[in-house]
């Protein structure tokens, strides 16, 4: 039964719980055992909160319990959010002391909700990297097939799911750092419209481009874990006061009518082809649901990962110039070079990438005056090999990182809210997925149609194998 209540979603464990087929406590240390025995080579956790956990679940009372859908759930966060008296470590050597004062908004949202954190996940250091390497606490590996990466930056929020070790997790999604490796490993990634979830306590990379971005087993439980995590904090300028939807309403609402862009340029090309159709049935899915497919097209995208890069370095490295002065030795290599990066970069660059920024928001704010959503695949590639540099397709070679987010970067410059979710098993045994994206704050559209293509059965993916 532990195997089977390890790979519930949330609603399921809720179930769990009310039936009072199991207590909180249990709940908590059966997924503490999980971690446990699957830590040492799935990577997923940095800190392991286990025995506060235990306390903060013992302390739940039937009142308690009804606080919210994810009120006696054990969860995990990438370890960029402080949560009080909690090592932050940001996956470095750098942050090795750096004992958190107060919780995130985020951690604070789900305090409240009575969801009781298991501990702190790892990640590319400092959310440099989409591949999930770190020297220090190692590369996560995919569940599917621990031969191959997780992706990044969010890797061990990611790994923690697939790997049946917490039913949820917070990430942080800069260039997709929560849709990519939640793509690669089968689970439903998302990252909402930008200032939706405040960044507060959440240890920056790149302000202009990161959003909090959510990891679930589906999308039910990505609805409520939205519901409880928005929100308004004056002390984050970017954050939205908005008012927050209810997401669940969206779920098993008819998507008839819904206008679906496809895209006629880039996301589309140099696509493995078990991808591009997998992409192509759900297409004919939408259709029969009575959606209509209309063709969009993004403006010029040539440049747009060099428009990405010329934001994110200047702003890692004005985030990091006090500790380069004091601990920069402690730095790794990989992010240490993106620094160096930032360094050569002149404020023209800067600002000329800024207003490239602001046309692509205009020009994609317009495609939804046209439509409702767009489709697109959620990655170019499956996961690839532990160790791969480089990809090739079609003739093309190209950074392993920069094919895992080649269809993800965009929607950071822009900050429209995208999700994405597994459709297919791809011939070599790996998920395949799709993504939706949707107009500022809609993120109930893309839950409606995110959870109309679920319910199909033609588009379930099994749970990977990693049980003794």
């Amino acid at each position: 039964m532990s195997i089977d209540i390890a790979f519930e979603t949330v609603r399921g464990l809720r179930t769990h719980l009310r039936a009072k087929d199991i207590t909180p406590t249990e709940l908590v240390d059966l997924f503490a055992d999980r971690i446990a025995r699957h830590n040492a080579w799935s990577k997923a956790f940095i800190t392991v909160t286990a025995d506060t956990a235990r306390s903060e679940a013992s302390a739940l009372d039937e009142h308690a319990l009804e606080a919210s859908a994810f009120a006696g759930i054990p969860y995990a966060s990438k370890d960029l959010f402080d949560i009080e008296g909690v090592l932050t470590s940001a996956g470095s050597r750098v942050f090795h002391d750096r004992i958190a004062e107060h919780d995130a908004f985020a951690i604070a949202q789900m305090r409240q909700g009575h969801a009781i954190s298991l501990g702190k996940t790892n990640l590319h250091e400092f959310a440099y990297g989409a591949t999930g390497e770190n020297e220090v606490y190692g590369t996560c590996v995919n569940a599917y097939d621990p031969t191959r990466l997780a992706g990044g930056s969010s890797s061990g929020s990611a790994a923690a799911v697939a790997f049946g070790l917490v039913p949820a997790t917070l990430g942080t999604d800069t260039g997709g750092s929560v849709r990519a490796p939640a793509a690669l490993n089968g689970l439903v990634g998302m990252k909402p419209t930008i200032g939706r979830v405040p960044t507060t306590g959440v240890v920056p990379y790149c302000w202009t481009l990161d959003h909090v971005g959510l990891m679930t087993r589906d999308v039910a439980d990505c609805a409520d874990f939205l519901g409880l995590v928005a929100g308004y904090d004056r002390r984050d300028p970017g954050a939205q006061n908005i008012a927050v939807d209810d997401y669940a309403a969206a779920l098993n609402q008819d998507i008839s009518g819904l206008r679906i862009g496809i895209p006629s340029n880039f996301y589309f090309e140099r696509t493995d082809p078990e991808i591009l159709a997998a992409i192509e049935q759900v297409k004919q899915h939408l259709v029969t649901q009575g959606a209509k497919l209309v063709p969009v097209t993004f403006p010029d995208l040539e440049h747009s990962r060099a428009v990405s890069l010329t934001v994110q370095m200047p702003e890692a490295l004005s985030a990091h110039s006090a500790y380069l002065q004091e601990r920069g030795e402690l730095y790794g290599q990989d992010f240490r070079a993106g620094l160096a990066l930032g360094q050569t970069l002149l404020a023209e660059h800067y600002v000329r990438a800024k207003r490239f920024v602001e046309v692509y928001r205009q020009k994609t704010n317009a495609l939804f005056d046209e439509v409702d959503l767009i489709l697109t695949p959620a990655t170019p590639e499956i996961a690839q090999p532990l160790g791969t540099v480089k990809t090739t397709r079609d003739g093309v070679d190209e950074a392993v990182g920069n094919a895992i987010t080649r269809f993800t970067t965009f929607f950071n410059m822009t900050g429209h809210p995208a999700l994405t979710m597994p459709c297919a098993m791809h011939s070599e045994g790996l998920p395949i997925a799709l993504q939706l994206i949707g107009r500022y704050f809609e993120e109930s559209t893309v839950i409606r149609a995110a959870h109309n293509i679920e319910r199909n059965e033609a588009f379930a993916i099994p749970h990977p194998t990693v049980d003794d």
